[in-house]
């Protein structure tokens, strides 16, 4: 349908094909398989294996390669060809792994929509939702499609993601003009935007693409913002690309003005840019990330977006409600009460009729409820109702007891019920506001010091069985109250102080007030909370906030749009604030954290904003989590320090040794081999172990700490480069091919030996490392040892090697890893004392 909106919701089920039973299912799957247009395109194998080969320098060698094989020379430009083909394989290889397995752990935590399949309600992922399905909505639902609503009832959607409105449009059943804006049409609702209170029946008239979102996304390609690690890795690749571009040019001039042959240096220029640009290093962090998300995974913590994990490395303070991460999360209710604190079986029941009959979005406190045992509720219907919002913080039902006479039963905060009441019942018949009002609060300080939460309960006689209003809410009669228990987890105590070990201070922020989070506080462990209230918040500014953030230890009473303010400011308070949350009014917290926390129960709006999602709502699950990301961040950073150290100084070495030799120190192809070869040690590195002092602590990407480590360990490696180069020359006086061998084999060999070394901070005997990474480097080491002795020799120009040559090189490489671990030895102290 074009212009859905213009219609009724019946002309526009006729034209979609359904009914108000909806879609059958095999009508359904029928309408799936003709294809429905995502917003995503799907991943494409054959451009993620040509994007292994994109980097102007990789294309600029194989473009001399086939001038090579056109030249007459190609044994050489096939060789060179191969061993490109062979890197960007396994690049691809990798990388496609990781795809693969990303995808199917996204898999857990997709959002659900319910449609009515074969006239029964059913719970779908929203991506098999299509055109002409009736979907019902509630609170915290994600709308999966551009919809024409059926029945509504007092429903408000948040549609600032694609209006750009700050506050909810309010949506209702009708017939829009057909030249309506957007914000305008009352009677639609858009793909993306969420409900925030109310309830709906709506028909699904375009999907995908089709959609107003899916055409503002072809149009603005919308892309996350940069975090702190891709930020560092990008200028990591710019710094390695601007060094090889100044080194390659110098040196390709130079050997051309040394009247060198001009191919041949061109190639082994283009190769040694190869060997120093951090040409897997895409691959590589890719793996290693998605590696770090499954094995979250298997903690129970998914990572929808992989950068996040650096994020959650660098976290220092969490900041979570109590409900359900702190205490059981499974609500009691304890009491129900008259305003003289007496057990009543008319609040109990009129509790019940209430949370039995409401609509809206599951809640512990109503689950609660109905699970108790209540007489004369089936005498009972219900006549209409006033879901719950966040603004009015009550649900009101009116019900009828079928002769004829209609109630209104309100339940909702205390503090909001109370504030439509002028009426207060006691055994003692009515009594005076002022002396009502006293007694309530003294009832909410006793039950709140004890870490009971508190809600109203009021009623009103309606003088007919209509349908009610917010309006409606007025001049009611305080009935009592409803005293709710949840305790706190058995072993939280244990949990926070694992948070503490690991450099995450823990903030509680809740919707309670300062008695019961205070004395929830001191249950779990925090012996003297520092408390700030909402009050204390809306008189502060950010400034004023931010200078005393740190300092508070539980925010108490807090309203909704006051969460995102606290995390702006622990941000602007030089922290990286990771937020756990679950509810509607939790997603512009989720967002403005560093790292969004959300679990797969969690409403719909909730666990798109999130950039991890919790299994299990328990706050254990994320302390390993936390051990996980920074397992992964740190093995991350090997990687980085492999490529700045060994790899960087050989192949620096090798461009200044072709100056003053009479040839090329190796080939193009020998360069290329070297390159392949010590990069294969490096993909095994996702396996490593971390030592334990960088998981205790949060670690962040350091940019300047890089280019020391770059600047020390590479000149470390160069001098020995060139002692290697100086034995050749005038020991062993070593003609091209074995000088290249002998360069060749070194080369390897002393890459494998750094890999163990700056891999632990620790001395590298000191520390294990994984059973894959140490056979990657054995196998390595006997491959190129092997290499010269094989009938591949003769292709890649490689001889044997004399014992006595053998031996000097293996001295060599044993005083560089010895000069190296001094070297770690020295930086780290130093780097630690600064």
């Amino acid at each position: 349908m074009t212009k859905f909106w213009t219609v009724s919701a019946e002309s526009a089920m006729e034209q979609l094909g359904t009914c108000a039973t909806g879609l059958t299912t095999l009508e359904a799957h029928r309408r799936l398989s003709k294809g429905r247009v995502k917003n995503e395109q799907d991943f494409q194998i054959l451009t993620l294996f040509f994007n292994q080969f994109k980097s102007p320098l990789v294309l600029l060698l194989l473009f001399a390669a086939a001038l090579s094989f056109y030249l007459q020379d190609h044994l050489d430009a096939i060789v060179i060809t191969i061993i490109v083909v062979i890197s960007g394989a396994l690049g691809f290889w990798q990388e496609w792994g990781a795809h693969d397995a990303v995808k199917r752990m996204l898999a857990i935590v997709q959002t659900k929509a319910f449609v009515y399949r074969d006239g029964k309600l059913t719970e779908i992922t929203c991506d098999k939702v299509v055109v002409g399905d009736l979907i019902q909505l509630t609170a915290g639902a994600t709308i999966p499609g551009d919809c024409l609503i059926v029945e509504s009832k007092d429903l408000f959607v948040d549609e600032a993601a694609l209006t750009g409105e700050t506050f909810p449009a309010e949506k209702h059943v009708g017939v829009s003009d057909e030249d309506a804006p957007l914000s305008q049409r009352d009677n639609t609702l858009f793909q993306g935007t969420h409900v925030i209170s109310g309830i709906a029946k709506a028909i699904v008239a375009r999907v995908g693409s089709d959609t107003e979102f899916g055409k503002v996304s072809k149009h603005l390609k919308r892309k996350a913002p940069e975090t702190d690690f891709e930020h560092g890795v990008r200028m990591f690749g710019y710094l390695l690309v601007e060094l090889t571009f100044v080194l390659v040019i110098s040196i390709f001039a130079i050997n051309v003005f040394l009247h060198k042959p001009v191919l041949e240096s061109f190639m082994f220029s283009l190769a040694l840019a190869v060997g120093l640009t951090p040409q897997l290093l895409p691959a590589i962090i890719s793996v290693n990330l998605a590696g770090g998300a499954l094995r979250m995974a298997k903690a129970k913590v998914i990572v929808k977006r992989l950068a996040s994990i650096e994020s959650f490395g660098s976290m220092n303070v969490l900041c979570s409600d109590k409900t359900g991460t702190i205490t059981e999360g499974v609500v009691e209710l304890e009491a129900a009460v008259d305003i003289d604190a007496q057990p009543s079986d008319r609040v109990m029941l009129w509790a019940y009729l209430n949370s039995s009959m409401e609509s809206g979005f599951v809640n512990p406190i109503d689950e609660s409820i109905r699970r108790q045992p209540v007489s004369g509720a089936e005498n009972y219907t219900k006549v209409d109702e006033v879901p719950y919002d966040f603004i009015r913080k009550r649900l009101s039902v009116s019900v009828s007891n079928g002769q004829g006479e209609t109630t209104l039963i309100s339940k909702g905060a205390l503090k909001n019920i109370t504030q439509i009441c002028t009426k207060f019942d006691s055994k003692s018949g009515e009594i005076s506001p002022e002396t009502a009002r006293s007694k309530i609060d003294d009832l909410m300080r006793m039950y709140s010091e004890k870490g009971c939460r508190v809600l109203g309960l009021a009623y009103k006689e309606m003088s007919d069985a209509r349908n009610i209003q917010v309006s409606d809410e007025s001049d009611m009669t305080f009935a009592g109250f409803l005293i709710f228990s949840d305790p706190p987890k058995a072993n939280i105590q244990n949990t926070i102080q694992d948070l503490n070990n690991l450099g995450i201070k823990l903030k509680i922020i809740t919707g309670d007030n300062p008695l019961v989070a205070e004395a929830i506080a001191k249950k779990v462990g925090i012996e003297s909370p520092r408390l700030m209230d909402a009050e204390q918040l809306k008189h502060l500014s950010m400034a004023a906030l931010a200078s005393q953030v740190n300092a508070v230890d539980v925010f108490a009473g807090v309203e909704p749009n006051q969460k995102e303010r606290i995390i702006f400011a622990l941000k602007n308070a030089g922290n990286v604030v990771g937020y756990v949350g679950d509810g509607i009014n939790d997603a512009p917290a989720l967002h403005a954290a560093d790292v969004g926390i959300s679990v797969n129960n969690a409403v719909d709006v909730a666990k798109e904003a999130a950039q991890l999602v919790m299994l299990e709502h328990n706050l254990d699950v994320l302390v390993q989590g936390v051990k996980e990301g920074r397992t992964t961040f740190a093995n991350t950073l090997k990687y980085i320090f492999m490529a700045t150290s060994a790899n960087f100084g050989n192949m620096f070495s090798m461009a200044g040794a072709s100056l003053f030799l009479p040839f090329l120190p190796l080939l193009p192809k020998q360069v290329l081999l070297t390159n392949l070869l010590t990069d294969l040690p490096e993909m095994a590195i996702v396996t490593d172990s971390v030592d334990a002092e960088l998981v205790e602590a949060p670690g962040k990407w350091d940019m300047k700490f890089i280019r020391r480590f770059m600047l020390v360990f590479g000149t470390i490696s160069s001098v020995f480069d060139y002692l290697t180069f100086a034995t050749l020359i005038f020991i062993f006086h070593s003609a091209a091919p074995q000088f290249r061998t002998a360069w060749f084999t070194e080369s390897v060999i002393s890459a494998c030996s750094i890999v163990l070394i700056v891999r632990t901070r620790k001395p590298f005997f000191l520390s294990q490392p994984s059973k894959l990474l140490a056979l990657a480097n054995i196998g390595v080491v006997v491959t190129t040892l092997v290499i010269p002795y094989t009938p591949l020799s003769e292709v890649l120009q490689l001889v044997p090697l004399p014992p006595q040559l053998l031996g000097a090189l293996a001295v060599i490489v044993v005083l560089y890893a010895l000069t190296a671990e001094i070297g770690k030895k020295i930086f780290y102290a130093h780097y630690k004392s600064n």
